[in-house]
């Protein structure tokens, strides 16, 4: 009987830690949305309704209002008022919104920028055959272009909502966030100022040689690449070419500069470098990049 009455008192406090964590869970959550001005939102993309997370500066100008600005005015102040950046956000498989809001946090490092925290999509990937866990199309045409429209879509509504800067549209991500943030490039072209994929390959470029070239009707790129040494799910060597390839479309010195800390620069006359940060882990995101890919996308253009 003692037995019996311990059982259920242990159960007991089992389901109020349970309950306590979710509480705590979701007001976390929560305080990540209300105090950082991170907002969920869904649009509707052939009929698939799309969500995302958008972090908007305070006292961002709509589209209709006046930017009237009275001389003099510095350079920093023309730029601001040529329209707001926008930084895309695309989270790796088997990921989330709001988990991509809480590591990367563009949105507190750069707060004058428009951020958006993308969800995916149940999708079939290199660990999840069947397509349980979100994430995002391999290719241009996979899975009926479903998030190519929703990157376009996405883009035209924010033009249309808030003065975006069209020459300031970045993307970045992690594993297949990033592989989808290359498809973006290279799909989309001219259409980013610059990228930051963390942990894989370009599609169709393979090892020491360009499949068809993917990278011949795209304009010069600037790059932020980040592999981990150690990485055993996308290995370093998969993803080297793709750092080789566009070196060579943006005519990059072949000689390796200091940058940041961990991180490397080959210069570009073309004003599109690469940079390359490694770091000593696998397969995961180092929070120590988003500083640095602030200051990446904020020097591009």
């Amino acid at each position: 009987m003692k037995s019996y009455f311990s059982n259920i008192v242990f159960a007991l406090l089992a389901a109020l830690a349970v309950a306590s964590w979710n509480a705590s869970h979701v007001l976390a959550q929560n305080n990540l949305l209300a105090s950082a001005d991170v907002v969920p939102k869904t649009l509707r993309v052939k009929e698939l309704d799309r969500e995302y997370l958008l972090a908007l500066p305070k006292n961002a100008p709509k589209t209709a209002e006046s930017t009237k600005v009275e001389e003099p005015v510095s350079s920093e102040s023309k730029r601001a008022t040529s329209g707001q950046p926008v930084v895309f956000v695309w989270h790796g498989h088997g990921g989330a919104m709001r988990h991509s809001a809480r590591t990367f946090r563009i949105h507190e490092l750069w707060p004058e920028a428009i951020v958006v925290y993308t969800q995916g999509l149940p999708t079939p990937g290199m660990t999840d055959p069947e397509g349980k866990k979100n994430g995002w199309q391999r290719f241009d045409g996979d899975q009926d272009n479903r998030d190519l429209l929703f990157f376009d879509a996405l883009l035209e509504e924010l033009a249309k909502s808030y003065k975006v800067d069209r020459k300031r549209v970045y993307s970045m991500g992690h594993s297949n966030g990033a592989a989808f943030t290359y498809l973006i490039a290279m799909s989309r072209p001219g259409a980013l100022a610059a990228i930051a994929p963390s942990a894989a390959p370009a599609r169709g470029i393979r090892a020491g040689f360009l499949a068809g070239d993917p990278l011949a009707k795209i304009p010069p790129l600037p790059v932020m690449h980040i592999v981990g040494k150690d990485d055993k799910i996308v290995p370093r060597a998969w993803q080297i070419p793709t750092i080789e390839a566009f070196k060579k479309k943006n005519g990059c010195s072949t000689e390796a500069k200091p940058w940041e800390p961990g991180c490397v620069i080959y210069e570009s006359k073309s004003g599109a470098p690469v940079i390359v940060m490694e770091h000593e882990g696998g397969h995961t995101y180092p929070q120590v990049a988003n500083e640095k890919i602030v200051k990446f996308f904020k020097g591009r253009p």
